[in-house]
């Protein structure tokens, strides 16, 4: 009860500032899944796992580097509210609490770049953990694109334990998500070739994705508003995205 109440108490934060401070633009090709799923972005600033809690009412649970979770206040936050630490070197852990929520139902985010994204806007070569935790859990992964003005990133030097990472804050400017389609696979998490052929088709997918917010971001203002907040292929008030 405890961890809940946090998280839609960051949600209320999160939801007034992007209200203020961001254009936020979501779309969604058809409504989220209900039950448990993957959903997996490009990560073009260190804000994102921020932003992407308004793809949906849900809770998610966002597998974020540990090195988040050293920050004072910032790492009591993510835990309190039900977040999942990577440590460099023992994965595994990770990926096991990830199995361990899909299978209580729960929704599991991820980057599947493993850092971020390139600054030229593409994305990165994905790492396999997507695909092994779809096969392994049985769920669908939820592609999503995300494409914002990357003048406007502001680059931080942090230091915590004596590792200096620079991290890509978006204070304010244009902020594009879009969802697509649910994906499934079937397949042997054992098959080395097929799940690495099944982490290049989600990274596609995502990379097509964050290609078509790009697309939206430029689209007048009004037409852009037609679209955004509502499944993109569905008529408005006729499907609930907000499972």
């Amino acid at each position: 009860m405890l961890q809940q109440a946090w998280y839609s108490l960051g949600r209320i934060a999160v939801a007034s500032y992007a209200q203020l401070m961001l254009k936020m633009d979501i779309a969604w090709h058809t409504p989220l899944p209900g039950g448990p799923k993957i959903i997996a972005a490009n990560h073009p600033t260190t804000a994102d796992p921020i932003w992407i809690t308004r793809l949906t009412s849900e809770p998610m649970h966002i597998l974020i580097t540990e090195m988040c979770f050293k920050v004072p206040l910032v790492g009591r936050s993510l835990r309190m509210a039900g977040h999942v630490p990577v440590v460099d070197g023992n994965g595994r852990a990770a990926f096991e609490e990830a199995c361990r929520l899909l299978k209580d139902g729960q929704t599991v985010t991820i980057f599947p770049e493993g850092a971020l994204s390139p600054l030229d806007g593409s994305t990165g070569k994905p790492h396999t953990g997507v695909a092994r935790l779809a096969l392994t859990a049985g769920v669908p992964v939820i592609p999503v694109g995300i494409h914002l003005q990357r003048e406007r990133i502001r680059f931080v030097e942090t230091t915590v334990d004596g590792k200096t990472e620079t991290a890509r804050w978006y204070p304010r400017g244009p902020y594009t998500m879009t969802a697509g389609e649910p994906m499934r696979f079937d397949g042997a998490v054992e098959d080395r070739d097929y799940v690495r052929a099944a982490s290049e088709r989600i990274m596609q997918r995502i990379a097509q994705l964050a290609r078509e917010s790009a697309r939206r971001m430029q689209m007048p203002e009004a037409l852009r508003a037609s679209t955004s907040g509502r499944p993109m292929l569905a008529r408005a008030g006729t499907l609930d995205h907000g499972k």
